[in-house]
């Protein structure tokens, strides 16, 4: 793995410098990277996709773990010091990993051609929320996710109902899959330095959610988080809110299982759970 020295020595042969606006911050902690290689358990054969490698050093220890690796890079400078590193053990992808929808860019859907894989990255922070979602949402053949990105957003992923960073992003991600929470990474694991503290997350995704939708359902729970302090029956009007759940109640107060069967109730074409299910909670 590369050390700090290294790293720095790489961009200074270039006359580069960590770039700001690109959530340039290098993990440099041999600890914090081993952690998220084996929390990903990465095999050899599996693929993995991997944004913002940077200089490569979490890259390198993807491959000499055997995986076969296409990594997203939005900076030319970047990617060329990991093509010379690596060269064809490694598929580079030049450009945004979202396109403009805030959707996997074409070009990575292109390159991963539908195959089964895993997201392994110490994320840019802007680019974190976005992407997670979208895998979690619109990308089946994803197997798992895991992820460096900054505390906030990962309390955010695994909150529960009534705490104060419950919002859509909770419920999509413990209706859609499961969280578990790794590390906790302090700033001085970085170069340079960022202004918060970061976490890894592991996401797995549930294959038997059963929501026949995903991306409808993420829109309706998006909706109603949009006006939270609000009422659901004045969000959704209460005329049409389902029997069994109170209007007088606040999206927030609703727990992610009784959020679905809101969204069921709610939507007719979406398909029901069977009899023997519980009975929804608004807990």
């Amino acid at each position: 793995m590369q050390t700090l020295t290294e790293i720095k020595e790489l961009l200074a042969s270039r006359c580069l410098s960590p770039r700001h606006r690109l959530g340039q911050n290098f993990l440099h902690d041999h600890n914090q990277l081993r952690k998220i290689v084996a929390a990903a358990e990465v095999l050899p054969g599996d693929l993995v996709l991997e944004v913002g490698p940077g200089t490569g050093t979490l890259t390198e220890a993807l491959v000499e773990a055997g995986a076969e690796v296409i990594a997203s890079e939005i900076d030319r400078e970047m990617a060329s010091i990991v093509e010379s590193r690596l060269g064809d053990r490694v598929r580079l992808v030049l450009g945004d990993c979202l396109d403009r929808r805030r959707h996997l860019s074409p070009e990575i859907l292109e390159a991963l051609d539908g195959r089964p894989f895993r997201l392994v990255a110490n994320l840019p922070y802007q680019a974190a929320t976005p992407l997670l979602m979208d895998l979690l949402i619109r990308r089946p053949n994803c197997l798992g996710q895991v992820a460096l990105i900054q505390k906030e957003v990962a309390d955010r992923l695994a909150s529960d109902s009534g705490c104060r960073e419950y919002g859509p992003i909770s419920v999509i991600t413990a209706v859609l899959g499961s969280i578990r929470r790794v590390a906790v990474v302090p700033p001085g694991c970085f170069w340079p330095q960022p202004k918060v503290t970061s976490a890894v997350i592991a996401i797995i995704p549930n294959a038997e959610h059963g929501v026949e939708d995903p991306e409808a359902f993420a829109d309706f729970v998006g909706d109603l988080f949009r006006t939270r302090r609000k009422q659901i029956g004045t969000i959704l009007g209460r005329d049409r809110i389902p029997e069994g759940f109170d209007p007088c109640h606040r999206p927030e107060q609703f727990g992610p299982e009784a959020l679905l069967a809101l969204y069921r109730a709610y939507r007719p074409d979406e398909p029901r759970p069977s009899k023997d299910a519980d009975q929804p909670s608004t807990g």
